[in-house]
């Protein structure tokens, strides 16, 4: 009995190729959404430990002549990494500078995403806030 060869079987050579084509636009899309994430991740480490930083600088300067700047060059110096233009920092004292006051340092960067455009999606801002008790 001889084997008879079915005209629609096609040889197979080339099925590795054409599936790896289908397959590498995924995978590349999923590296470099973990590559963006975890720089995104930096920077949100980054900005809260410099809330950290001026919060508690914010702690000890009630005799400062002026605090606020203090703050900010502090939040600025501890931001390494960071573009210091996207980054907005805020001081906010309740009542005002007198021993046992909480103050709040807010910092607010804005990442731009490099793949946002084509998908459509806006920049992502990153928040971070702390509160100390000026000593």
């Amino acid at each position: 009995m001889t084997a008879v060869r079915n005209p629609l079987v096609r040889r197979e050579e080339g099925q590795t190729m054409v599936e790896f084509a289908l397959v590498a636009p995924l995978l590349v899309l999923i590296l470099f959404a973990v590559i963006q994430f975890g720089v995104i991740f930096n920077d949100y480490i980054a900005l809260t430990d410099a809330t950290r930083a001026g919060a508690r600088k914010a702690a000890v300067s009630r005799f400062e002549e002026e605090p606020l700047e203090v703050i900010d060059a502090k939040v600025r110096a501890s931001a390494s990494g960071l573009d210091m233009d996207k980054l907005v920092v805020d001081v906010a004292v309740d009542p005002a500078w007198e021993h046992g006051a909480d103050v709040t340092v807010k910092a607010t960067y804005e990442v731009q995403l490099p793949v946002g455009t084509l998908l459509g999606l806006d920049n992502l801002t990153l928040t971070s806030q702390t509160t100390e008790r000026v000593e």
